[in-house]
């Protein structure tokens, strides 16, 4: 019930909120929790999934809509580690473990097969990423400005090194993941482009993010699979 599980004969060593954010996303939802729960019950971690709905048609918030998710998921409990996780995204490896790095903000989505499991530059950091709450209140959370796809994910990287931490990855040996629906064809005649960057991170990290974070809660429910968040 609410997508909370903690293994019924041993004690948790790892409590771990996955967060995803979502809108009108139906069949990669269920493909999703069908995989996912009775993955990280083989890992025997106490989890929670939520998913942080937006409302309207409006442009496609995601990093504001994971703010929510934390801010909302910090009041039921002490977790140890956010992960930050695409609808669209399984995990194909179970030794690939759902839980934090002490020291760094973790990149889980090494491998992905629509980038034929290779990174697609350098600093990416899109997919799956898992940080402890100190980690992501250290950075300020993540920003509340990019409406429309693409351009968080490094805003986020940059901001990990300007709060004075570095990004630690899954090897790409455990951190490989499947893209749902993604279609080769497509992919071969329109390569994968970096989308540009719109912001000054270095001068506006300070002041966009968990800090300034503005949202209306309509509505928090418990299914049967997941606790959803439901906000404009």
């Amino acid at each position: 019930p609410g997508g909370h599980y903690r293994p019924p004969h041993c004690y948790a060593r790892y409590k771990s909120a996955i967060l995803v954010a979502y809108r009108n996303q139906e069949k990669y939802l269920r493909h999703l929790l069908y995989y996912i729960h009775p993955f990280l019950q083989r890992q025997q971690l106490s989890y929670t999934i939520y998913l942080i709905q937006q409302v309207g048609t409006g442009s496609f918030n995601r990093a504001k809509l994971l703010n929510v998710g934390v801010r909302e998921a910090m009041k039921d409990e002490e977790w140890d580690c956010l992960v930050f996780h695409d609808v669209d995204l399984v995990p194909e490896n179970d030794y690939n473990l759902y839980i934090c790095d002490e020291y760094y903000p973790k990149h889980m989505a090494s491998a992905m097969d629509k980038f034929q499991y290779t990174l697609p530059y350098k600093s990416f950091f899109g997919g799956v990423s898992a940080l402890t709450p100190e980690h992501y209140m250290k950075m300020n959370g993540f920003p509340n400005t990019y409406w429309g796809d693409g351009g968080e994910n490094d805003d986020i990287a940059t901001r990990i090194h300007l709060a004075g931490m570095k990004i630690v990855r899954t090897s790409p040996l455990l951190g490989r993941y499947r893209v749902m629906d993604y279609n080769e064809e497509t992919e071969v005649q329109e390569p994968w482009r970096r989308p540009p960057s719109r912001h000054n991170t270095r001068k506006t990290w300070k002041a966009d993010g968990m800090n300034t974070l503005q949202f209306r809660l309509l509505s928090r429910t418990k299914h049967p699979l997941y606790t959803k968040i439901t906000v404009d």
